[in-house]
């Protein structure tokens, strides 16, 4: 055969060989933390990892300036009842007495309004009740330290604030009370009437120029606020909006015409950076009874597989992978692209809905949040990562929340820092981290308790770590 002819076949046969041999060097993997030998999704497992899942109930959740007053309280068998009940400051929009001389005091009136979400969260077809109490202590920010331990501050605390478990000391017996449907959509507005008592008495301070009401500053050393307590009884968790918080101190007076007239003096929310919700549980009688703010984890082996995401309780996910990082020190592999897939069976439309978004917090080997997983690449590359919800369908389907790991893995791989760590999948995003990424309509934050429960198969999470790599040999 010609030379040449050979040297040109040559050339045009090896390219090809060499695209066959790196097409069979490509395999997907994946690392299933349920331990399956099965997969729906076309790759190859591997189940000789060592995986670790549990509930979390983290503590110390910044709860100051939501912007929604979240008031009420729902149950469900799975994880027990969630009540939060919601505490602010009160002053006047115009401190000018302007009340006409021969005005006589008629009635006070706290008026809300509906976030505008129109949030709601359990069973709304039963009427509610709230209770309004005068708050007798101060409302006052906290700062949290490491301690003696000298422990890592969580990355969701920035500065003083109001965490979300604190509580303030209030009157015991309500100042006033409404009940309610709960149809959010179609609230206009809550009007609650207070105590006639504390009208008069404020009605009198605006009257007669008291130095209590000359400033807000003066009038909230003398009135502490009020603090929204939902009925025990109630089934569901509402939202409202701290912008449309308004107290009303309603008179009437004789015009100059002879005519009878009614006027307010208004009061709004004021201090807003302290306006907080706190959030109680009880989950007696169910597998999660031992979850609790001094008992802080539960391996999914003692709730028979079964995990869940709470925004507002702070409850979430903690998934380890001991093995992972031995298996990333083969330096013949090279990572292509990982991604974390979580499978919920909390279905979208429900009157206890999932989480819109989540997140992954990685934390240090005492259990604390350190840091966050980050957008690998792209225009927000570094900045908070959040998976969107992926709505499953009615046969079947479970939706989902998918995270891309590539920078997480490379991390692990080539940072000490990353040894001993673990992953709190969680919904619970702080103002300071929502400033960040700017997506605070995108982000359950703690005016929510909205609830993903994990779902299982073979009494174990069904949630995937699928990476695809390249092997070289």
């Amino acid at each position: 055969m010609n030379h040449l002819i050979k040297r040109s076949i040559s050339f045009f046969v090896l390219p090809i060989f060499l695209l066959i041999i790196a097409g069979a060097c490509d395999k997907d993997m994946s690392v299933m933390l349920d331990n399956s030998a099965t997969s729906n999704v076309g790759v190859s497992l591997i189940d000789s990892f060592t995986i670790h899942t549990s509930t979390v109930q983290m503590n110390n959740l910044p709860a100051a300036g939501t912007g929604t007053l979240l008031v009420g309280k729902a149950v469900d068998a799975s994880y027990g009842a969630v009540k939060s009940t919601s505490y602010f400051r009160i002053g006047f929009s115009s401190i000018t007495n302007d009340i006409p001389e021969n005005a006589v005091f008629d009635s006070l009136t706290l008026v809300i309004r509906p976030n505008t979400a129109n949030y709601s969260f359990g069973d709304t077809t039963k009427v509610q009740k709230i209770n309004v109490h005068q708050l007798n202590q101060a409302l006052e920010t906290k700062t949290i330290t490491g301690g003696m331990q000298n422990t890592a501050v969580p990355i969701y605390v920035n500065g003083a604030s109001i965490f979300n478990d604190q509580t303030f000391d209030y009157n015991p017996t309500a100042i006033g009370s409404a009940t309610f449907n709960p149809h959010m959509r179609s609230l206009d507005s809550l009007n609650i009437r207070l105590s006639q008592a504390i009208g008069q008495d404020f009605f009198d301070l605006i009257r007669t120029n008291d130095v209590r009401a000359s400033s807000n500053e003066n009038f909230t050393n003398y009135f502490k606020g009020l603090v929204l307590v939902p009925d025990e009884n109630n089934t569901a968790v509402v939202g409202f909006s701290t912008d449309s918080v308004q107290v009303k101190v309603n008179y009437s007076f004789t015009g100059n015409d002879g005519f009878r007239r009614s006027a307010s003096k208004i009061m709004t929310l004021v201090d807003p950076g302290l306006q907080y919700n706190n959030f109680a549980y009880d989950r007696t009688g169910t597998p999660f009874e031992g979850l609790s703010a001094t008992n802080r984890e539960l391996r999914t082996t003692a709730t028979a597989g079964v995990s869940y995401i709470q925004s507002g309780t702070g409850v979430v996910a903690k998934l380890e992978i001991p093995s992972l990082k031995e298996f990333l020190q083969d330096d013949n592999l090279s990572i292509n692209k990982a991604e974390l897939v979580i499978e919920s069976s909390t279905p979208l439309n429900t009157m206890y809905p999932p989480p819109a978004a989540l997140m992954v917090y990685i934390a240090d080997y005492n259990g604390i949040p350190v840091s966050f997983l980050p957008v690998p690449y792209g225009q927000q590359a570094g900045g908070l990562q959040i998976a969107g919800y992926a709505g499953g369908n009615q046969i079947g389907r479970n939706g989902t929340y998918s995270f891309d790991m590539v920078l997480y893995l490379k991390n692990l791989k080539s940072s000490a820092a990353y040894d001993n760590t673990s992953l709190y999948v969680s919904s619970v995003v702080p103002p300071q981290i929502n400033a960040v990424m700017q997506q605070q309509d995108r982000i359950n934050t703690l005016s929510t308790f909205n609830t993903a429960f994990i779902a299982t198969e073979n009494a174990k999470p069904k949630i995937k770590l699928n990476i695809l790599y390249t092997k070289f040999r």
